[in-house]
């Protein structure tokens, strides 16, 4: 070899070092930068996730005026009505003079002013039970007042009434306040003292009572031709289990199991459920095979949002358009529901959204967080428009999430539960609370009866229950 061609070998093998060097180090660049990309996404829905209560991303150029709004705008105006009874009558006579000059007060006329408040007063009621024994048997007997709501004596034998109690309970699982802010509660308002630890037992009696309500309101979801799911973590006694919403037209289930996979989800609806199933696209979900599905296009749009504040220009066109989408099946809902389209209609656009997706997810994306969203899509596809297919299907799972956000507030507040028994007792008792509320039922009323109640029984809160 001629010392001009050692030369250039010597170039050229230098030349590939550096080639290499540079093509390793771009490797490395792009690792470093879908890494940062992907920190970058995974705080922006940290932050939204944190944000205020009602908070909906940033502020308006030009927002509407808060407030009601003035003239026929309004709206409906509601005003307090007469009470039915009047407690008390107070006179209220004219001063004797003028406030302002001093001089004498001619009466005109009377006018009545109503006010309504509560009493802070504690009923203390003595029950002179009577005890004996059966001849027969020789067992011990005794009698029962039906205001009573146990048949504990000696030293357990000043007792809370079911009253407060029913109270404490709506504070407690419905409201999420903790038990020793109810004994606050009972102690300020009514002048009650009672200790955490004393209500803590009764909600644990109570949720023992209502246990048959909770196995009905579990038949009547398994049962529901629709039922929407979601899940949230939660602790017990400090350690991470899962709280799950089972929502329907009728009822509404709470259970705290130990996972969110398919096990937790068919011990709630069965793994042979067969009817239209709500959720947020959550793998386990799928496994109910006999099941029909609808995502949620709610989480698909919130993701594209959230794509779109991180990608460019080029790599937004995906999100964008996958949006653009779900929001056209969104728009022909609602020009369904109105009437403005027949159902042939309907059927024919939804086609033809169908077939829009489909082009759309045919194509390959370069950019890692597009085929992220495409493999998801691409699972999701036959699913995503079932609520178009079958009219009255919800679009969202925006039912179970509602449902979900009490839990979410009273797990801030205490954290969750310090036992399993507790656990136990908060998804039954929450259970029934939410159900009376959805069913417009008067829940004080039978949180009460199940007070009174000597045995479990089955509120009517279920089909088919007395």
């Amino acid at each position: 070899m001629s010392p001009e061609e050692s030369r250039q070998a010597e170039i050229i093998e230098k030349l590939s070092k550096e080639n290499e060097s540079l093509r390793q180090r771009l490797e490395k660049a792009e690792k470093e930068n879908e890494r940062l990309r992907k920190l970058l996404e995974e705080a922006l829905r940290s932050l939204k996730r944190q944000a205020a209560p009602f908070s909906k991303g940033k502020r308006k150029d030009n927002p509407k005026r808060p407030g009601r709004k003035s003239g026929t705008d309004y709206g409906q105006r509601a005003f307090r009505g007469v009470p039915d009874r009047v407690d008390e009558e107070i006179a209220v006579p004219l001063p004797k003079q003028c406030p302002d000059c001093g001089g004498r007060v001619i009466h005109d006329s009377t006018l009545p002013q109503f006010q309504e408040d509560i009493v802070r007063q504690t009923i203390v009621r003595r029950f002179d039970v009577e005890t004996g024994h059966c001849a027969g048997c020789g067992e011990h007997v005794q009698g029962r007042h039906a205001l009573q709501t146990s048949d504990a004596l000696g030293a357990a034998h000043v007792q809370v009434g079911p009253q407060a109690l029913t109270l404490a309970a709506h504070l407690i699982k419905q409201m999420g306040i903790s038990h020793e802010r109810a004994a606050q509660v009972l102690e300020w308002g009514y002048g009650l003292g009672v200790s955490r630890s004393a209500l803590c037992r009764a909600m644990t009696r109570l949720a023992k009572k209502a246990e048959p309500t909770y196995q009905e309101i579990q038949v009547a979801v398994r049962d529901s031709l629709v039922n929407r799911l979601d899940e949230t973590g939660w602790r017990v006694a400090a350690h991470l289990q899962w709280l799950w919403v089972c929502v329907s037209a009728e009822v509404t289930l709470y259970a705290i199991l130990p996972g969110r996979g398919f096990a937790q989800a068919a011990s709630i609806l069965g793994a042979d459920y067969s009817g239209f199933l709500n959720h947020d696209g959550w793998q386990p979900y799928y496994r109910f095979v006999h099941a029909f599905h609808q995502t949620c296009l709610s989480h698909l749009i919130r993701r594209c949002k959230d794509m779109l504040e991180a990608a460019s220009a080029t790599a937004g066109r995906f999100p964008q358009a996958v949006m653009q989408l779900l929001l056209e099946g969104l728009a022909l809902r609602d020009r369904y529901q109105r009437q403005e389209i027949s159902t042939h209609g309907l059927n024919v656009v939804t086609g033809r959204l169908e077939a829009n997706m489909d082009r759309l997810l045919s194509k390959t994306f370069r950019d890692p967080a597009n085929r992220r969203l495409a493999k998801h899509l691409c699972h999701e596809q036959p699913w995503l428009f079932t609520f178009l297919h079958c009219p009255g299907i919800e679009a969202t799972n925006n039912a179970a999430e509602r449902s979900l956000r009490p839990a979410v507030v009273a797990r801030k507040t205490w954290g969750g539960n310090r036992t399993e028994n507790g656990a136990k007792t908060q998804q039954i008792l929450i259970s029934v609370l939410t159900t009376c509320v959805q069913q417009g039922k008067d829940s004080f009323d039978r949180i009460t009866r199940l007070f009174f109640a000597p045995t479990p029984i089955v509120l009517d809160l279920v089909p088919n229950s007395s």
